[in-house]
């Protein structure tokens, strides 16, 4: 269970923003997506594998903006 301790001078939206932040560090908004719906073995493997994809582009993508910021540095 989540709970947020505030004191007497707070402000109550600060308060709703550490509710916001705990919740998602606990992945709770994920985990609730995921329930949503119920998915087959088949179809959940085959958004994994998509989801892997994607990742790894976007590691991809970043590793080469990072060698071309590393190569600017180094020969400008």
């Amino acid at each position: 269970m989540i709970t947020i301790n505030i004191g007497p001078k707070q402000d109550p939206k600060r308060a709703i923003q550490k509710l916001k932040n705990k919740v998602i560090a606990e992945e709770l908004f994920v985990e609730l997506k995921r329930r949503k719906h119920y998915l087959k073995p088949s179809a959940r493997k085959k958004l994994k594998r998509e989801e892997a994809a994607k990742q790894r582009v976007k590691d991809h993508n970043k590793a080469v903006r990072r060698a071309e910021q590393l190569y600017n540095e180094n020969f400008s």
